[in-house]
């Protein structure tokens, strides 16, 4: 007989102001984990923004998710990470990624595969009470009793990874994965904790991909097709996409050396001009297949495929004004999985 598999339900919140409210309605609704993200060039300060949610909290899972190891020296980010844990223990896991698009907002590329495995390193043995190299001065963590959770401290840390060489990186040095892409890479079912990010909204059973709801909810998590295609590809792989010619059009128009600001206007928050033009051409038409959104039914399939092809929690972004409706539909859609 099959092993029944379980999928925790959690959810993401691009990191604003009302987050550690978002969290505590979150925890309220049953969600199992809170993520928020990385992103100083929209966003206030996530770990201040986590602090909050902690004190406010019980129950729920809290972590950034991904961190950039670039933004903050690996002591910043090991000191932040052992204040959460004494704020909330138990409750802390941590996401690592190269900066899509904690760096790319900002003009720069992702991070070599190499620097973040070397930062990782130093990172957890600090956390383990170790003295490590970095930038060739040697460390540890000296905090006194009370200043941080006594060391060594154990913390989860999940990979942002898709590639086989962040695969690697992954088993040698983390504890799972923090996913937002599919085709999910071969090895998911290599990790026990296996996330996946994703965006979307429970339609109500007649209600269109183009409808005003959909555009606020679900687009988007929609618009990162044409942003990651852009950082990955350029503006020749944005214009195989449906909307991809408009799309491009209205950037190609802006210098290149400030396109990034174009592109990662609204991130995971709203849509951008390029985003709605896109949108306005007919391209919502793709809503469903790249994002999740559908009717109940057809949400909590996609969810329960997901399960089965090796995701142990799915982690829902929800946009637009109504984030109650949104986490308590997906919540009411997918409970029991």
């Amino acid at each position: 007989m099959k092993a029944e598999v379980h999928v925790d339900i959690s959810c993401a919140f691009p990191t604003t102001l009302r987050s550690p409210d978002d969290i505590v309605l979150a925890e309220e609704l049953g969600y199992a984990r809170a993520w928020l993200y990385d992103t100083p060039q929209q966003s206030p300060d996530v770990w201040m923004c986590l602090a909050l949610a902690a004190a406010r909290t019980s129950r729920i899972g809290l972590g950034p998710g991904v961190l950039v190891p670039s933004l903050r020296h690996p002591m910043v980010n090991a000191a932040a990470a052992a204040s959460l844990e004494a704020l909330a223990p138990g409750r802390v896991a941590v996401g690592f990624g190269t900066g899509f698009s904690g760096r790319r907002a900002m003009g720069y590329p992702g991070l070599p595969m190499r620097f973040m495995a070397d930062y990782v390193r130093a990172f957890r043995g600090l956390l383990a009470g170790e003295t490590v190299e970095w930038e060739g001065a040697r460390m540890r963590m000296m905090h006194p009793e009370g200043h941080a959770a006594p060391r060594p401290v154990h913390v989860p840390v999940l990979f942002g990874v898709h590639g086989p060489r962040g695969g690697a990186v992954a088993k040698e040095l983390g504890d799972g994965l923090l996913l937002s892409l599919e085709p999910l890479p071969e090895f998911t079912t290599d990790f026990t904790w296996s996330a996946m990010l994703a965006w979307g909204t429970v339609l109500g059973d007649d209600e269109a991909t183009g409808s005003s709801h959909a555009r606020a909810a679900a687009g988007p998590g929609w618009a990162l097709a044409y942003h990651a295609a852009y950082e990955f590809g350029g503006l020749d792989a944005v214009r195989e996409l449906d909307g991809g010619d408009v799309w491009a059009d209205v950037v190609e128009a802006v210098d290149p050396d400030e396109r990034h600001f174009q592109v990662h206007d609204q991130h995971c928050v709203a849509l951008n001009d390029a985003d709605a033009a896109a949108w306005e051409a007919g391209a919502h038409s793709r809503l469903k297949e790249w994002t999740v959104t559908g009717t109940r039914t057809e949400v909590r399939e996609r969810v329960e495929r997901l399960r089965d092809q090796g995701i142990t929690e799915f982690v829902l972004q929800p946009s637009g004004d109504d984030v109650r409706g949104e986490l308590e539909r997906f919540k009411e859609a997918t409970d029991g999985l």
